[in-house]
């Protein structure tokens, strides 16, 4: 079985040497550029298991990149970690309502790097693996297509969107914490902030129009997906 692909966009040399010898060590394939509009050129190409990306970049930013990435149905399941030197909440709101799956600041780990993206590649793994079809009245999910359809139409959902849905649907009734989601996805050594995985909610729902009634706030708690 041919090794995971890693895209690492970042401008500055050092850090790129930094990330592809943390990255490569672990057995991954590793291929790098500079700016965004070879992110996109290579991303669409190659099709890398994950993109790790830089938000300030020469030309096109990160973030723009991350937008056109998700709107693309080529690439829109390709995970994103944000790398960047932005540490505000505002800023990683807005990575991950653009659909990136993680948000690492610098100066990193490259140990911290490492394990994110082995587990995130890992949870693609896993979820792929979890193939039961569940249907809610026209609302149907696919975890082996990873696809979701209401009344037979097709819902755009980012990798993490799809795995919020289904692991809330797969246990209807059942409440989980902000954190229990983002243990199921990310694992515990992930930091993330209530208002992370508010936006990260919000936009479900909005994607799933009325059947996104279905995921209901338990005040003071979490989330569930109504039995």
């Amino acid at each position: 079985m041919d090794k995971p692909t890693i895209l690492v966009v970042d401008d500055e040399e050092d850090i790129v040497e930094l990330v592809e010898l943390n990255i490569a060590r672990e057995g991954y394939r590793v291929l790098t550029c500079g700016t965004g509009e070879q992110a996109l050129k290579l991303a669409g190409s190659k099709l890398p298991s994950l993109v790790i990306l830089d938000l300030m970049l020469p030309g096109i930013d990160g973030l723009e990149v991350c937008k056109k990435l998700k709107s693309d149905p080529k690439t829109e399941n390709i995970p994103i970690v944000m790398l960047t030197a932005k540490g505000e909440e505002s800023d990683i709101v807005t990575g991950l309502e653009l659909g990136a799956d993680d948000y690492i600041t610098k100066p990193f780990s490259g140990k911290v790097l490492v394990a994110r993206v082995r587990r995130i590649l890992r949870r693609m793994v896993t979820a792929a693996d979890d193939k039961a079809v569940l249907k809610v009245q026209d609302l149907t999910i696919d975890p082996s297509r990873r696809e979701v359809l209401i009344e037979g139409k097709p819902v755009q959902l980012t990798f993490t969107e799809f795995n919020i849905l289904h692991i809330l649907a797969k246990r209807p009734g059942l409440v989980f914490t902000r954190y229990q989601i983002v243990d199921a996805i990310r694992g515990s050594d992930y930091l993330v902030t209530d208002r992370a995985v508010d936006v990260q909610i919000v936009s479900l729902r909005k994607k799933l129009g009325r059947y996104g009634e279905y995921i209901e706030t338990v005040r003071g708690v979490g989330y569930r997906f109504k039995d």
